[in-house]
């Protein structure tokens, strides 16, 4: 039998029918030629890829020798056997059967002879050794990883289905399977009042000398967050319940909305938005019905353990989806020119509900999270007169490569190990700059919890659970004994991206213990990522109560220092980093700061502590020695519930504080502020943009709604410290903040009329006036609610303008 060397490479790709729906020839001249990466560097084709049906057929010489597979031919039989370490495939010219090992494969399309070149698919090739491909239909772009620097591929309907059951968390909800396609262009209604040239001129004007203005508060400089508003120092830019209002509000004195923005697709409906010098962006959710109404669904249910007769057996059920819809989260880009005609650029759908976005510079990224109906995916593996094949498979749809939504095969899905549930997390990439360049979709099985980017690095979270191999833990309570649940050991996955011009690529994984509870408790610095945890359960009182931790990570997300074990039952409520330093607040019954020294990564240590009254649910620098922190003041009486603890704490008033930890071993509470009492409560506290802070022009700035008791008097009981306050306020409290009179409330603005105030009663509620946010241009303060902007004087607070907004009118269906 003669046997030689093939030096050429033999590789290819199969595109599932979803991405290319007819087969089509990719010769030299029929289009831009399919882009080809090894673990991220380019790969040169001598040879120009071909389409056999569906199966990307690509002879690669270079490829073949960097993958490190040694490949012998045989005459005889026209076979070609590939070795790599204990791998090995074996593929005959003009035959789909092949073997990987002994195990025989049937391939989608047999390797074949062009022109003198052996021709096999890549997807088998590389993943027979242990190399992941990924295809990006859009951008024609093929990308093949090691196996250990990339995730795994679910690979076919049949492994998605085994993922699924071997998940211990399957759930979900129904999601669309057929859905409306069209041109959703924007409408942009002019204002009666605006002049279109005066306008346009007025702007121009004013940007020769723009006066200062504030931005979001956002956690990382360099990477902007989208909020419900936004400023260029002369317009405001609002989303305003369904639809954005764009308002030249610089000067102050004469403030008009210039234009109002809708969708030609009724079911859009904003929440939030960017801006720069060049591109509105608006960020929100639509939705697709369908026509076609699901039929009942058979499902075999066996409970495990049950006290009544007959019911341990296993029975027959019938689950209705419901009329499924697919949801969306799209965004639309507006060129920004003509402020009261704008131009629409781009638009770009994906899958899911919206997660978060990031944008860096003109690039501009979003997270979605696409639910999956478990049941409806089971029936259409059951009945084959289902429809809708692909219902379960995510989709995404680019303006730049076409009107029609592209779906995601399951070759391209890739999978989260250990933490795969019936959801997709969707990262979609653009270049607003480059409106050809289409945008980079990758999806993943398993929902991510928390987002944090850094300029360069994209970092998702998603906890895993395993139960610890013990018993439940007897408890008395009341005279009673409880016998508690075992605890579930959890863990946090993390999973990094690099970002660059618009584009996302899978770094690594990496897992400490414990859950994080937002995107502060990360942080990147120095190439090492930091991550803070609470572990156990608050209502343990043995070895596997809450404990706080904080891990610090390489550059490859492996652990290399660690410090556990803070505030055993307690959890974390915030955490904010600053160069080399952490600090932490956790609660239970006071409010424990902790000050942290990272500066040595292998060695991370607590420096100083501070237990005071209440807690602080968000942590914001002052500067390098003084720390914000805005939270709860909290009181802490004698338990009378007999659960085993002496006392309780009550949260009271909204409660700000100014910490010095120049003297890290000392921390200290230089001045605090309570508003109101118990019902008190401000966006502030779970939503940090909507802050407005300026150590500059000793500005500090919030809305709060303020619930007050109308009797203080009476002991520190339990029943006392429950009660909760009447409504006095909403609107925006402003302070003035220095490190020598601390904080110094300067004035308060509302939009609620006196007749509002007359109908309110004990409790506020979501109303049109109340106050959302606040910003800056120049020396005038905007605050904006549904109903109102108001412009004060940044100095004395006294009003200088007000602009009714347009009435809100239903949209025609």
């Amino acid at each position: 039998m003669q046997k030689r060397t093939l030096f050429a490479g033999l590789l290819a790709l199969t595109l599932l029918t979803s991405v290319f729906p007819a087969p089509v020839s990719l010769g030299a001249d029929t289009g831009p030629a399919i882009a080809l990466t090894l673990n991220g560097q380019p790969v040169s084709l001598s040879v120009q890829p071909r389409l056999i049906g569906n199966t990307l057929m690509v002879p690669l010489r270079e490829l073949s020798e960097a993958l490190g597979a040694k490949v012998q031919w045989d005459e005889a039989e026209r076979s070609a056997t590939a070795t790599k370490a204990e791998r090995s495939i074996k593929l005959r010219l003009d035959s789909k059967e092949a073997f990987r090992g002994s195990e025989a494969v049937t391939l989608d399309e047999a390797p074949a002879l062009d022109n003198g070149n052996i021709l096999v698919p890549l997807r088998f090739f590389s993943e027979s050794f242990d190399f992941n491909v990924y295809w990006d239909g859009a951008n024609k772009r093929v990308t093949i990883v090691d196996a250990d620097k990339s995730l795994p591929t679910v690979g076919s309907r049949e492994r998605m289905e085994a993922l699924l059951k071997e998940s211990a968390s399957v759930h979900g909800s129904g999601s669309g399977m057929i859905f409306l396609s069209g041109n959703a262009t924007a409408v942009t209604e002019k204002s009666s009042t605006a002049a279109p040239q005066a306008a346009g001129s007025a702007a121009k004007q004013t940007s020769d000398a723009a006066p200062s203005y504030s931005g979001t508060n956002v956690q990382v400089q360099g990477v902007d967050e989208a909020d419900v508003i936004k400023t260029d120092g002369t317009y405001i830019y609002q989303v305003n319940r369904d639809r954005v209002l764009v308002t030249k509000a610089y000067p102050s004195e004469s403030m008009s909305v210039v234009s109002t923005v809708y969708w030609a697709d009724p079911n859009f409906y904003p929440q939030e938005l960017y801006v720069d010098n060049n591109y509105l962006v608006v960020v929100g959710n639509t939705s697709y019905p369908t026509y076609e109404k699901p039929g009942p669904i058979p499902y075999d249910a066996s409970p495990a353990v049950s006290a009544e007769p007959g019911i341990g057996e296993a029975k027959k059920m019938v689950i209705w989806p419901g009329r499924p819809t697919r949801s969306t989260t799209k965004t639309i880009v507006y060129e920004l020119g003509d402020r009261t005609q704008l131009k629409q650029v781009r638009e770009a759908e994906l899958e899911g509900h919206y997660i978060s976005s990031r944008k860096i510079g003109d690039s501009l990224y979003v997270i979605t999270n696409k639910s999956m109906n478990y049941f409806w995916f089971l029936r259409q593996e059951a009945d084959s007169t289902v429809k809708q094949a692909n219902e379960s498979l995510p989709a995404y749809r680019d303006s730049a490569a076409g009107n029609q939504f592209i779906t995601i095969g399951y070759e391209d899905i890739r999978y989260f190990p250990k933490a795969v549930e019936p959801n997709y997390l969707l990262i979609g990439g653009l270049k607003l700059s480059k409106p050809d360049q289409k945008m980079q979709v990758t999806s993943y099985l398993g929902s991510g919890q928390n987002v944090y980017a850094s300029p360069d690095n994209l970092y998702v979270t998603v906890s895993e659970y395993e139960p610890v191999k013990e018993n439940g833990q007897t408890v008395q309570a009341d005279g009673k004994t409880i016998i508690r649940p075992a605890p579930l050991d959890m863990t946090s996955a993390i999973y990094k991206f690099g970002m660059d011009n618009g584009t996302v690529r899978y770094v690594g994984r990496g897992k400490v213990p414990g859950h994080a509870l937002n995107q502060f408790s990360m942080d990147e610095h120095n190439g090492y990522f930091r991550i803070a945890t609470t572990s156990g359960d608050m209502w343990r009182n043995d070895e596997h109560t809450s404990k706080n931790n904080v891990y610090v990570l390489n550059e490859s997300l492996s652990i290399v220092g660690k410090l556990e074990g803070l505030a055993p039952g307690e959890r974390i409520y915030s955490v904010r980093y600053a160069g080399n330093r952490a600090y932490m607040v956790t609660f239970k019954n006071t409010d424990p700061l902790f000050v942290l020294d990272l500066s040595k990564p292998q060695a991370p240590a607590m420096l100083g502590k501070l237990k005071i009254p209440g807690y602080s649910d968000y942590l914001h620098p002052y500067d390098e020695n003084h720390l914000i922190g805005f939270g709860k003041e909290a009181v802490e009486v004698a338990n009378k519930k007999g659960d085993g603890s002496d006392t309780v704490a009550f949260y009271q008033g909204m409660k700000l504080a100014l910490f010095d930890v120049s003297d890290v071993a000392n921390p200290k509470e230089l001045f605090k502020e309570t508003i109101g009492d118990r019902g008190t409560e401000s966006p502030l506290l779970h939503n940090h943009k909507a802050l407005l802070f300026s150590k500059e022009k000793s500005l500090l700035a919030f809305p709060v709604t303020v619930a007050e008791m109308k009797d203080k008097t009476g002991a520190n009981t339990q029943e006392n410290a429950s009660k909760y306050g009447d409504f006095t306020f909403q609107g925006a409290y402003v302070y003035g903040l220095d490190l020598q009179k601390g904080f110094q409330l300067r004035g308060k603005i509302t939009h609620l009329t006196g007749d509002d105030m007359n109908k309110a009663g004990q409790h506020w509620y979501g109303s049109e006036r109340n106050i959302e946010r606040l910003l800056y241009i120049g020396d005038t303060l905007y605050s904006s609610s549904p109903d109102m902007l108001k412009a004060n004087d940044l100095k004395t607070l006294r009003e200088v303008g007000s602009l009714q907004l347009p009435a809100w009118k239903p949209r025609n269906p």
